[in-house]
């Protein structure tokens, strides 16, 4: 994957470039926990284990450069940011040419290998803060994330975790690291990086779609169109209805919907549709109190009891069950 994003990609996107940068780094010092684990003691090469080391200096500095790329849409790499990453990569060289970790491990073990720890600790830090915004977005009950907030996000917290693991790691258990290095980070294959989010998360949005709102009064044509429609024909108790199905009976292309409600509502196509789910089993919750929760949602246009529950709390701030409760 580094490989890929350092030499291979050809959209040549700065937060790209420095994905693959955080997984060379993260690999590189994965690699050296993995040689140590499976050589004994007395037949390790000590460069390998400094080359490991040296890593950890510099994936801080990666993850911080990345998700501030991705959060500003970067175009190029600032001369800031290669000023500052020089003087990191100089402290490390310098210092491993001066002192290496084969002549003096002592050194390294008792002061710098904590240094290195410091500084990548400072930096995850730093990090959670360039998506403060995000994380607010994220336990907002009026605004939903996209998927490219969404990755960042598991990005983060991966690499927190990963970063708390080798802490643990240098005082009890190393291989602990190494074990939450593979579950968070196929964990994201696996989430992530389907075709579909890939688009979203790896690629710029087309300047035209991504800046361009529709107009005004069209925007206002448009809404007023879809509540009617929603409203009569009450098409999210469909769980199966499509972005597709919508556009052709209010006669405009999915294109033109998609940025519609992207762009002027600022909503993704399933936020919209649970919009009226929610005030569809807020009606339900009001008026039968015989049947059953889970039949309330299902009524309503949710897939399944715990998408019901999920999203009934995380927009109206209580559960189904409290909500009823107040009008009983």
């Amino acid at each position: 994957m580094s490989i890929y994003f350092l030499l291979v990609d050809k959209t040549k996107r700065v937060p790209n470039f420095l994905f693959g940068l955080l997984t060379f780094f993260l690999t590189v010092r994965i690699g050296k926990s993995v040689y140590t684990i499976f050589t004994p003691r007395e037949e390790r090469n000590l460069w390998i284990i400094q080359i490991g080391l040296s890593a950890c200096f510099l994936i801080g500095i990666s993850l911080y450069y990345y998700l501030k790329s991705s959060v500003n849409k970067t175009k190029s790499i600032p001369l800031k940011w290669k000023t500052h990453f020089s003087i990191l990569f100089l402290i490390i060289l310098i210092v491993g040419i001066i002192k290496p970790y084969a002549i003096d491990t002592l050194f390294w073990n008792t002061y710098f290998v904590k240094f290195i720890y410091l500084v990548w600790g400072i930096y995850v830090v730093l990090s959670g803060f360039v998506l403060k915004d995000v994380f607010k977005k994220l336990f907002s009950k009026k605004e939903t994330c996209t998927t490219s907030e969404v990755w960042l996000v598991a990005v983060y917290m991966s690499n927190l975790l990963i970063y708390l693991a080798y802490i643990i790691g240098y005082f009890y258990f190393y291989f602990v690291g190494t074990v939450t290095f593979s579950i968070v980070f196929y964990g994201l294959v696996l989430l992530f990086l389907s075709k579909k989010n890939r688009e979203s998360i790896f690629k710029d949005l087309p300047e035209k779609y991504s800046t361009k709102k529709i107009e005004n009064e069209e925007a206002d044509s448009l809404k007023l169109q879809l509540d009617i429609l929603m409203k009569e024909e009450e098409l999210y108790k469909d769980t199966a209805i499509k972005l597709s199905d919508i556009s052709v009976k209010i006669g405009v292309s999915s294109h033109k919907l998609s940025q519609f409600l992207n762009d002027n509502l600022g909503k993704s196509f399933a936020t919209f549709l649970n919009e009226y789910r929610i005030e569809e089993a807020k009606k339900l919750l009001k008026e039968n109190h015989k049947i059953t929760l889970e039949s309330i949602g299902f009524e309503a246009g949710f897939s399944s009891k715990s998408n019901f529950y999920a999203t009934f709390k995380k927009v109206v701030g209580q559960t189904p069950a409290q909500y009823q409760k107040q009008f009983l």
